[in-house]
């Protein structure tokens, strides 16, 4: 392939976050094949030109880079590992670029697989929600080896505003358990003080404004609390795949002999959360889940 051709690029994941990305690419004019569990969720990115794809196997075959976009460690495993995974078709040269938040063990393991057949790695999870994804805005923490990374840079530049290398294999992963460590009792803290400044009978619209431009202010306060006040739950990211995050965390956590009380608090919340039925939807429905646990009403506000 000759150096100024796009990459070739093989994706598999149209979910939330992964079908604004894909799109993204198409938009820039790299060549995408494209695989889903659900055709109908590719629809749209066939229409705006991507090649339809019957497996993980088949999009990575005859491509520079695929792409992983899923949902869970064992739906990692299963499309790059598993019997018709990525790994079974991607020739040699090929690297394999996983964006889903994993786990780091996963990630050296997939590494470690790949090497063996001359394909390189990337761990590659990002930070942003449906919000960076849809305005191409993401943090993107990468692992692996740095040629394979300076070769997925372009690919990586057209889906975020911030792409840095962190290391070896897993440490695009362990990145990512910093982020959701730090994301997850600030989560909790904004949750709990729109419920108080509600319960209060303030104007919490104002309230947001007020307190964003402080100490208080967040990424998390200054997207989530206007939806949440709109009643507007959806996800930019949801709940259970949050508790899969905060697990993976804690499970590195306790592997390295670290006591992260607040880290164990967040995730206890978040599977009441879950128990009551919100595990669909986006990480701020943990404000209704509090709210049904003092047993008051979250009032919205029409937009």
């Amino acid at each position: 392939m000759a150096t100024d051709e796009p990459l070739r690029v093989g994706w598999i994941g149209t979910g939330v976050m992964g079908a604004p990305m894909c799109g993204h690419l198409l938009a820039a004019g790299f060549p995408v094949k494209v695989f889903n569990r659900t055709k109908e969720r590719a629809l749209s990115l066939i229409e705006q030109g991507a090649q339809w794809s019957a497996s993980p196997a088949e999009a990575a075959e005859g491509v520079d880079v695929a792409v992983t976009m899923v949902g869970y460690p064992s739906d990692v495993r299963a499309v790059v590992l598993g019997e018709r995974g990525v790994l079974t078709t991607a020739a040699r040269g090929t690297t394999i670029v996983d964006m889903t938040t994993s786990e780091p063990q996963l990630a050296k393991e997939i590494f470690d697989a790949a090497a063996a057949k001359g394909v390189s790695s990337l761990d590659a999870p990002v930070s942003g929600g449906d919000v960076g994804a849809r305005n191409a805005a993401l943090v993107i923490m990468v692992g692996g080896r740095e040629e394979p990374f300076d070769k997925a840079l372009p690919l990586f530049k057209q889906l975020g505003k911030v792409v840095t290398y962190e290391g070896g294999p897993g440490a695009g992963q362990h990145t990512k358990m910093v982020n959701q460590i730090a994301i997850a009792s600030g989560m909790v803290g904004v949750c709990e003080a729109l419920l108080y400044a509600s319960r209060a009978g303030l104007d919490v619209a104002k309230v947001i404004e007020t307190i964003s431009t402080g100490a208080a202010g967040s990424w998390s306060l200054t997207n989530y609390g206007p939806r949440a006040l709109k009643g507007d739950f959806e996800p930019g990211f949801k709940i259970d795949h949050f508790i899969k995050d905060l697990g993976i965390a804690l499970e590195e956590a306790r592997r390295m002999k670290l006591s992260l009380p607040g880290l164990a608090l967040a995730e206890q919340l978040y599977i009441a959360a879950s128990a009551q039925g919100r595990g669909q939807k986006g990480t701020h429905a943990l404000l209704l889940a509090l709210a049904q646990l003092s047993d008051v009403e979250w009032k919205t506000r029409a937009p």
